[in-house]
């Protein structure tokens, strides 16, 4: 087993070029600085420094320990702070905002799952581009977005994501509809839709909505909005009556009204990317929100 003071001893002779430097950089004896060396070579059963008059330096093995020991000492020391922080915390309130189709489906077992840790979750419900802003003018100390077709959300340098989860989209066709035979649809079915009305979200700036706009226009063709909406039950009832098709994410793909049939799409641009945003410092997001992101995840999880 690899004890952490070998890769200290190890990064410590690497930056300084010789075993009595690197004692002195750690603070140890150099016969201790030695021990560790030696032990790490027996383990590997290889030479991992090299020594000469002018110093010490790392062998091609001790290279590859090293690159390897600083992701180990990395997460050790993360895994320190992260568990003395949040001992720390007692009760603590964040500032959480989410879009209405994941706090439908998310947020009681986020909820949850947090409050276990003494993290009380006082939550804004929005859409996109609201969201963003509010974490740009940190009036949020975290929030559930999405990001798809591989536009980049407009933070500012400070904020921090996390990306949680990958959620294909489907396309929502009326059960009647002639192209409901496809099993899924390429870019030639897709456009085969151009000429049906759409359901298209109420806010503006929804990546989505943007890249199936951009798609068509690709080819020549402009599509009919029907209507604006970001409540996914009025998009799936729509679509059963046969008044338009839409996108609807997967994680609300079990709630589909009868008439109405799920086709997966063939181009991973149609998937929104579930990312956690939160300002954040030169070290990254506090242990708390660290920790609200692995709630999520659970919670995701949670729906299989």
């Amino acid at each position: 087993m690899i004890d952490l003071r070998q890769l200290q001893a190890l990064g410590a002779v690497a930056a300084e070029g010789s075993v009595a430097r690197a004692a002195t950089r750690l603070g140890w004896s150099q016969p201790t600085v030695d021990y560790h060396l030696r032990n790490l070579d027996r383990l590997v059963g290889a030479d991992l420094t090299v020594r000469s008059t002018r110093g010490s330096r790392l062998t091609a093995a001790g290279g590859l320990m090293l690159e390897r020991g600083h992701e180990i000492l990395g997460l050790a020391e993360r895994a320190l702070t992260d568990v003395r922080d949040l001992a720390q915390l007692g009760r603590i309130r964040l500032r959480f905002g989410t879009f209405p189709t994941a706090a439908s489906r998310l947020l009681p077992g986020i909820a949850g799952r947090v409050a276990e840790l003494g993290i009380e979750l006082d939550t804004t419900l929005e859409e996109l581009a609201p969201l963003v802003t509010r974490v740009n003018q940190h009036t949020l100390d975290a929030a559930l977005v999405y990001a798809a077709g591989g536009y980049q959300l407009p933070f500012r340098s400070e904020v921090h994501t996390t990306h949680l989860f990958t959620d294909p989209m489907l396309l929502a066709l009326p059960a009647a509809h002639p192209a409901a035979e496809h099993r899924s649809f390429d870019h030639e079915a897709l456009l085969s839709l151009a000429g049906d009305s759409w359901v298209m979200g109420s806010t503006p700036g929804d990546t989505l909505d943007d890249l199936v706009h951009e798609v068509f226009q690709a080819e020549g063709h402009r599509i009919e909005v029907a209507i604006r909406t970001d409540d996914y039950s009025v998009v799936l009832g729509l679509v059963a009556a046969g008044m338009a098709v839409a996108l609807v994410p997967s994680l609300v793909g079990n709630q589909h009204a009868e008439g109405v049939v799920l086709r997966p799409i063939d181009d991973p641009r149609f998937a929104r990317e579930l990312l956690l945003a939160a300002p954040a410092g030169p070290g990254g997001p506090s242990a708390a929100v660290r920790q609200l992101a692995e709630a999520v995840r659970r919670s995701i999880s949670a729906l299989g």
